[in-house]
């Protein structure tokens, strides 16, 4: 075990990886602008910003989930592609959040373990409760209701995300810092453990009823200029 983790740690510590990203992120995300465009134009423009994040933090992987849950063209929708699109939907967030903590008490203040958790989960947790309170309350839901609806369907989802993102991440980065290779691919890496652990807990809150998941995509119908 110990051996693979060293393993591990060398490769995202090589610069190779990091150029191995971005030539396979860039690509992904020019094909989903593309197919959002083109074929997807009608999504509404959260989730084009959403499926945008997602595929930015996780390449093709990400591009992979777009294509199976996110698009028109998916043959039928179910429990799911719903936890699926939810999930997307709550890693955007997250995803920004995590990313800004962690430059900030890493790359910026050097603070300690367990102040990089904290604030960084803090950070993560705030990204992912406000883009769900905002557009319950842009679909006119009171702002008091939005909260306890976003306090409650979000908070397993987010905190499974977060403990499993940063764990990876504070585990795999050690004491590197913004000028590592490994500070950057470790992040890399950390985001996109997150989205998979926290996918099966969307699809146990969407079966539970707690959440409803994201419109199928198929279904929506917005105009654009």
């Amino acid at each position: 075990m110990e051996q693979a983790a060293t393993t591990l740690t060398a490769i995202l510590a090589h610069p190779l990886f990091l150029t191995v990203w971005v030539l396979t992120m860039l690509p992904s995300l020019a094909i989903l602008l593309w197919d959002m465009r083109v074929r997807n134009a009608h999504l509404m423009p959260l989730m084009k910003w959403v499926w945008a994040l997602t595929v930015i933090y996780s390449g093709p992987v990400g591009l992979a989930v777009y294509g199976w849950s996110g698009r028109k063209e998916i043959p039928a929708d179910g429990a799911w592609r719903r936890a699926a699109r939810s999930v997307a939907h709550c890693y955007s967030g997250c995803g920004m959040g995590e990313i800004a903590g962690l430059v900030l008490t890493v790359g910026i203040l050097s603070l300690s373990t367990a102040w990089v958790a904290g604030v960084t989960f803090a950070f993560a947790y705030a990204a992912g409760f406000g883009l769900t309170v905002g557009p319950l309350m842009q679909e006119g839901t009171p702002f008091g209701a939005a909260v306890r609806d976003a306090l409650w369907s979000e908070t397993p989802s987010i905190t499974v995300m977060e403990i499993v993102a940063i764990g990876v991440d504070l585990t795999l980065a050690g004491d590197a810092g913004m000028g590592d290779v490994l500070f950057w691919s470790s992040m890399i890496v950390s985001l996109t453990c997150g989205l998979i652990a926290a996918y099966p807990v969307n699809l146990i809150l969407i079966r539970m009823g707690i959440k409803q998941g994201m419109m199928d995509p198929r279904n929506t119908d917005h105009a654009h200029g």
